[in-house]
């Protein structure tokens, strides 16, 4: 089965970036900066989240984002679906922090339950049939409107929605332009999805790029 082993972004100053993705989040090799030039502008067309256990946590995770420098797009507060807050990281990517409880069970940790990776995509049903083609496997469907694949034992699970519903729930609008500054990392073959997300072996990006940032 295919599944998302870490995810490495593009940054100018990849050695700031990862630090921030260190203090902030703790993440480890989940996540990894290169360096990149390309320009881009507005929406990337993803977002990542950090789903835990309760309130505190989720107060405590992006009270620490933004001590490191992120900004907030949408303040932590109660919903329908539990409690969570977004938050544009420095080098641009946008993070939403979540728990489905409404009440809290005990102090606040730093312990992550899972981290999700959201596309932003054109047409859900169309890239659901490219993903099981490449080998993911479906745990949810929704139609036209969601798509989630079966979560890693260790990794970054993946998920499919519209683009413009995405951008609605990170705060922002969907206009954008130019890279995605985003690489998927997996025990794959090199190939790009219908919307322009590519995916590189785990291995070649681990040449690639280190924490730091520094090309080897």
């Amino acid at each position: 089965m295919t599944f998302i082993e870490s995810i490495t972004l593009e940054a100018p100053d990849p050695t700031a970036v990862s630090a921030f993705y260190t203090d902030a989040f703790g993440l480890g090799t989940l996540v990894q900066v290169r360096p990149s030039e390309t320009l881009s502008a507005g929406f990337r067309g993803f977002t990542m989240s950090l789903l835990v256990s309760r309130p505190k946590t989720v107060d405590h995770f992006v009270g620490a984002a933004l001590d490191c420098g992120a900004t907030t797009l949408k303040a932590a507060a109660k919903s329908f679906w539990g409690y969570g807050g977004v938050v544009r990281a420095p080098d641009g990517a946008i993070w939403q922090v979540a728990t489905s409880s409404s009440k809290d069970t005990g102090p606040a940790t730093r312990q992550i339950d899972d981290v999700v990776l959201l596309l932003g995509v054109a047409d859900v049903k169309a890239s659901k049939r490219f993903y099981v083609e490449h080998g993911l496997e479906v745990a949810r469907s929704f139609g036209s409107k969601y798509v989630e694949f079966t979560k890693p034992a260790s990794g970054v699970q993946l998920a499919l929605y519209g683009r413009r519903a995405l951008a609605k729930v990170a705060g922002v609008s969907a206009e954008g332009s130019g890279s995605h500054h985003m690489v998927i990392a997996g025990a794959v073959d090199a190939f790009t999805d219908p919307d322009g997300f590519a995916w590189e072996p785990a291995s070649t990006l681990a040449r690639l790029s280190d924490p730091s940032g520094t090309i080897k």
